[in-house]
């Protein structure tokens, strides 16, 4: 049976307008505070006047710009040579000295997931409102996750929203809440188990924050008069780097979602937030949760890791743990099966593998699943996504890299109650990258990171080459018939 794909007119391409205020760090603390002793060798009216039209500049640009001057300004005060008490034109003015604007899309805007939007009420019948993530890389190829909305209508027309203007990170929740077994077989998992680690995690309570941890930490290390071994410093050093690495932020609720940008905030995370593939997941008591496996990069390796929002507000950022928990491309079931998690995994850079767990946070075991048998495939198989449940199955969109390293998107089917066993298959790709869509960042490339079915039509999101992203849709009829 032939399948009907269709390509919409919608295109996602990157906007180099889409600027970001990040800090700025010119250089060591000496530098900083050589900038510092020029700004404050400035007369006040020196200063008003700069400050004037540095804010009338920028302040059409960034919302309460000069609340982050002011706060870039407190970052650095350290530097300043003299404490004296300044007037607050010259610490705005500092400030601005220390921040720049980050393009976040000024390289591409791609591999996309689509997930409903947490809100489905005031649409019209048959309709639905959805929450797309994006791949957003912009100056030194540092990748972020951006978010926009809009509506898949009964008809399947899809209406993307217009991103507003201003970009914001959110802030970071002070004082994170740890569950002490949950960090304690963390820390096991990476080896960090020694009489010092066991210590420090006694002198906590069930559930800890970031500052009991600081206590626990000093406490231990004012123990040793003579100082700390080269073994314990090294275990102190990894059990705060575990602690920073799992973290929790916060936006404003007036914040509109398109305005929401979560960029690199941890040493793990250096170098981009890559390939977000979220999940809408139903918990055993029915109700829903949103998460989002994504890979950690910087610079060197690789690290897959979890964030859980249940609003798209509040987002909570979690290692993922176990020897399977490796490599890229994980991608988590929507709900239990059999009781337990289960994700997409590709351990080899080459095959599909299923992984099932108790435990979100911990893969310790994985078994093939899906290896590459048709020519479009045969360097490398992975998902595209979380998989979505039919009356048919678990349907999975898959991509395969072929000959000159092409990437197309294809599908395959697993048992709804076996997930191991696959009962179809495409032998051809749903989407292969037409004349419009081979050239861009990285030429050929065709790539989802989730789709969602709406009324009997599969909505498929892609990354164009790694630059920009389209839209397709096809019935799901059409898929499942043509499957072998």
């Amino acid at each position: 049976m032939p399948i009907h794909l269709r390509r919409t007119a919608t295109i996602l391409n990157p906007d180099q307008s889409r600027v970001l205020l990040r800090p700025f760090q010119p250089g060591d603390s000496r530098r900083a505070g050589e900038i510092i002793g020029r700004v404050m060798s400035l007369s006040e009216v020196q200063v008003g006047t700069l400050l004037d039209e540095i804010s009338a500049e920028f302040s059409e640009r960034h919302h309460e710009i000069r609340r982050a001057f002011l706060e870039r300004f407190e970052q650095v005060r350290e530097s300043i040579a003299d404490h004296a008490e300044l007037s607050e034109p010259r610490r705005l003015l500092i400030g601005s000295y220390f921040l720049a604007e980050y393009s976040l899309e000024a390289a591409a805007l791609f591999n996309p997931s689509i997930v409903p939007h947490p809100d489905q009420t005031e649409l019209p019948a048959g309709s639905l409102r959805f929450v797309l993530s994006l791949r957003a890389t912009g100056e030194g190829h540092i990748s972020s996750v951006t978010l926009r909305t809009g509506i898949i209508h009964g008809d399947h027309t899809i209406d993307m929203h217009a991103p507003t203007g201003f970009l914001t990170e959110p802030r970071q929740v002070p004082n994170p809440i740890y569950e002490k077994a949950l960090f304690g077989r963390t820390l096991a998992e990476i080896g960090l188990t020694c009489d010092f680690t066991h210590r420090v995690i006694s002198k906590l309570a069930e559930s800890f924050g970031l500052e009991d941890l600081r206590a626990s930490l000093q406490a231990e290390q004012f123990r040793f008069p003579d100082g700390m071994t080269k073994t314990d410093q090294e275990a102190a050093q990894g059990i705060w780097m575990l602690a920073r690495s799992n973290y929790e932020v916060q936006f404003r609720p007036d914040q509109e979602l398109s305005q929401r940008i979560l960029f690199p905030a941890t040493p793990s995370q250096r170098n981009g937030i890559e390939d977000a593939r979220f999940v809408r997941f139903q918990g055993d008591d029915g109700a829903h949760v949103y998460y989002a496996t994504f890979t950690a990069f910087d610079g060197k390796v690789v690290m897959p890791q979890l964030v859980e929002t249940p609003d798209f507000l509040y987002f909570r950022f979690r290692t993922l743990n176990g020897p399977a928990a490796s490599n890229k491309g994980m991608a988590l079931f929507p709900r239990k099966v059999g009781g337990r998690y289960v994700m997409l995994s590709r351990q080899d850079n080459e095959n599909i593998y299923l992984m099932d767990s108790d435990n979100v946070h911990f893969w310790n075991e994985c078994r093939m699943l899906l290896k590459p048998v048709f020519p479009w495939e045969l360097v490398q198989l992975g998902n595209c996504g979380s998989p979505i449940e039919t009356d048919a199955g678990w349907l999975v969109l898959s991509h395969g890299v072929g000959a000159m390293r092409k990437y197309c998107i294809g599908a395959f089917l697993l048992d709804r109650d076996d997930p191991a066993r696959v009962i179809g298959r495409l032998r051809e790709p749903l989407i292969k990258p037409n004349q419009d869509e081979r050239e861009g960042y990285v030429p050929n490339v065709v790539y989802s990171c989730g789709s969602i079915l709406h009324n009997g039509q599969l909505i498929i999101p892609y990354g164009r080459a790694d630059h920009a992203t389209g839209f397709a849709t096809v019935a799901l009829s059409e898929v499942l018939a043509s499957m072998e």
